[in-house]
């Protein structure tokens, strides 16, 4: 079934109305390249044009309204920028002020006195009197005497495009134009009949018209609707596919048994007992790797849940069936605490483990190296070193990808290359992703969720504080210290304001260093401008325990554990978003004390900031977090959701439209296992759609 094209396609120049020049226009100012474009160029409002009134209806409350009568006094008043042109329109029942401030000579010009118009506009008072600027203005004819039988649609435009008298209305005009020349034929149905009927959607064709001039609100509504629910539909199809295609079609290693190392691992050595949520998540990933088919999962666990122990069983299955594992962090500091953790578990089991990052040179990683290619090590820990084509692995059978969103898709695709079939992929995250948005950027892979916290791990208690209990909360650090403890301080690095942040920093350490005078206190300082042996070095001080109290941009979000850190305190925490400020909170809370995170602001907040920290210090939960951070920026500024083009929804918003896109997804996945390969004669449309559709869909195989 090719793809054919259709009036659709034309270029924008070609209707009528527009040629060359304004078509040039409208490409740069609104992308607006062919007919479609401008078909998919939705109103964001309408207004109603569909009754007359008589003038003395308007009160001091009437906001816009539409009248009509007989132009007079037309007359320019004022004297340069206070020029302005006056005219009265009069009805039998009362008179309305008119007066323009702007593009005065051309109005001047086009006003006729005596005759008579329609009249529309917003209202307000004057000196007592009702008047109407820059009203939108048309000679009365029998045509429209009668009012509009339709909504009006207003489209968004642009500055430029209103100076050439291109706004609004034209564009109204020009999709009037384009809606008169099109068919039933040119807008086939995609929505195969049942799911028409089970949902009470209007038809393809109607609702492509409807949105634009619906001839009441009710109508507008069901054309919003029945168009919305077609983008969800259409993308989780889309991702259905891939997924099921992958299922289908990939092949996969078998971890059949449950083997030694496994058993005395999880008999012996589990330092505390699995939670509810780690069983469930290594039952599917036990699963996963029975089938013959490659595993791609993504593991969601909040900051603290246990995903490194899940990590950790999943690759001793693999070495039990005789493969290798590998395990992909993206800082070497992350990857030297994976080792750490990982090797003080192993202790006692005959399994060999070893880094490999840029750091390692010379002759032990060619020892490394060699040890990787004949199957003498076991595991690699490392950062995406592991993914240069000198690391061959003698039988990679699982492949653990951590923080996932610092690596790119090509980077996680190097390593299916690693053996002659694709090792099982985990790709683990403590960032947590609203479910809405993980359906839509993740659909394609399955997605385990660890939601409980480890025994002996208490909640971190969040407080806010403004700058004038600094003193008081400086008193609490050192209460912290004398108990033994350490403290993070934490200031914002935005690129934006990068020079500016550092001297907040350097004058945020000297202040700090006042509070805590050496040798009494010893502090360290990480930033970005250190070199990387620099920081290196502080950071592990601050994990040995050598100083009490780091101070440090953001650098530290992802992974540092050190369980004796009690107290992180976050300062200018106004300029950070949620998930940002929930995963700093996650650097404490990793030991058995009771841990604190402290969020100092200055004493003026805006609403949403307030807001913000409103839902830190009453919620611990990541994944509530995350669904607020959504909410309150818009899923387009998630990480990693901005380059992927997945969101590109002209429509829908899966904030808003949350119980819609469920719907969706359950619609999608229930068709396509009845019908994989969309052969039913009921989804021939739906095939048809999406094969024409075809060349817009970069859809990038996520991990």
């Amino acid at each position: 079934m090719g793809r054919q094209e259709s009036i659709l396609d034309n270029p924008i120049e070609y209707l009528k109305g527009v040629g060359p020049q304004r078509g040039d226009l409208l490409k740069k100012e609104l992308n607006l390249y062919t007919f479609r474009d401008l078909l998919e160029l939705f109103p964001y409002r309408y207004i109603d044009k569909s009754v007359i009134c008589p003038i003395r209806d308007i009160t001091p409350h009437t906001d816009f309204i539409q009248v009509a009568g007989v132009l007079s006094d037309v007359e320019l008043l004022g004297e340069r920028r206070g020029r302005r042109l006056t005219a009265t329109l009069k009805d039998d029942t009362g008179a309305l002020e008119l007066v323009w401030f702007q593009g005065i000579s051309w109005v001047q010009k086009s006003l006729q006195e005596g005759r008579r118009y329609i009249v529309y506009g917003r209202t307000g008072i004057f000196n007592g009197v009702f008047q109407m600027a820059h009203p939108e203005m048309e000679l009365l004819t029998p045509e429209n005497a009668a009012g509009q039988d339709y909504l009006e649609p207003v489209y968004p435009s642009t500055e430029k495009l209103k100076s050439r008298g291109l706004g609004g209305r034209a564009l109204g005009k020009f999709t009037q134009a384009l809606l008169g020349q099109l068919q039933p034929a040119d807008l086939p149905e995609c929505l195969p009949d049942p799911l028409m009927t089970r949902f009470r959607l209007m038809p393809r064709y109607l609702a492509c018209r409807a949105i634009h001039f619906p001839r009441s609100e009710e109508e507008g509504k069901q054309a919003l609707r029945r168009l919305k629910f077609e983008e969800l539909f259409l993308s989780q199809v889309r991702i259905c596919r891939l997924k099921s295609r992958r299922h289908l079609q990939s092949r996969g290693w078998i971890f059949e048994k449950v083997g030694p190392c496994f058993n005395a691992f999880y008999e012996h050595h589990l330092p505390f007992t699995l939670t509810g949520a780690q069983k469930r998540v290594l039952k599917e990933i036990r699963q996963d790797t029975l089938g013959g088919r490659q595993m791609n999962r993504l593991l969601q666990g909040d900051v603290g849940s246990g995903k490194t122990l899940v990590a950790l069983l999943c690759m001793l299955l693999a070495v039990d069936n005789g493969f290798q594992a590998c395990l992909m962090a993206p800082t070497e500091i992350l990857a030297q605490q994976h080792l750490e953790s990982i090797g003080a578990l192993l202790r006692e089991l005959p399994i060999r483990i070893a880094l490999l990052t840029g750091a390692v040179k010379g002759k032990e990683r060619k020892t490394i190296l060699a040890q990787v290619k004949s199957g003498e090590l076991h595991m690699l820990i490392g950062t995406h070193a592991l993914l240069e084509e000198g690391v061959v692995f003698h039988n990679l059978g699982l492949a653990i990808v951590d923080e996932q969103h610092r690596f790119g898709v090509a980077q996680r695709a190097r390593l299916w290359k690693k053996n002659t079939v694709p090792p099982h992929i985990l790709v683990m995250t403590a960032t947590p992703i609203p479910r809405t948005l993980a359906m839509t950027l993740y659909g394609d892979l399955d997605v385990s969720i660890m939601d409980e916290l480890p025994p002996g791990r208490q909640p971190i208690a969040t407080v806010h504080r403004s700058e004038h209990q600094r003193p008081s909360v400086m008193d609490f650090i050192k209460d912290e210290i004398r108990e033994g403890r350490q403290a993070y301080i934490v200031y914002p690095l935005i690129h934006e304001s990068e020079k500016l942040d550092y001297e907040n920093l350097m004058t945020g350490y000297e202040n700090v260093k006042a509070y805590f005078p050496e040798p009494r206190y010893l502090i360290s300082m990480v930033h970005g401008r250190q070199t990387s042996e620099v920081r290196e070095t502080n950071m592990q001080r601050f994990v040995r325990g050598e100083c009490q109290i780091m101070v440090a941009t953001t650098v530290i979000e992802v992974g540092v554990n050190v369980p004796n850190a009690t107290v992180m305190v976050i300062e200018s925490a106004e300029r950070f978003g949620l998930s940002q400020l929930h995963q700093l909170r996650g650097r404490v809370g990793r030991g058995g004390d009771k841990s604190y995170c402290v969020l100092m602001t200055g004493n003026k907040l805006s609403r949403e900031s307030r807001q913000r920290i409103q839902v830190m210090v009453q919620s611990g939960n990541g994944f509530v977090i995350a669904e607020k951070d959504m909410e309150l920026r818009g899923p387009g500024d998630i990480e990693g959701t901005r380059q992927s083009g997945l969101l590109d929804f002209k429509l829908a918003d899966i904030v808003r439209d949350r119980v819609m896109l469920e719907a969706a997804r359950e619609a999608a996945e229930a068709l396509l296992q009845t019908d994989p390969e969309l052969q039913l004669p009921e989804n021939e449309g739906l095939l048809r759609f999406l094969l024409s559709r075809g060349h817009q869909t970069a859809w990038s195989r996520i991990s």
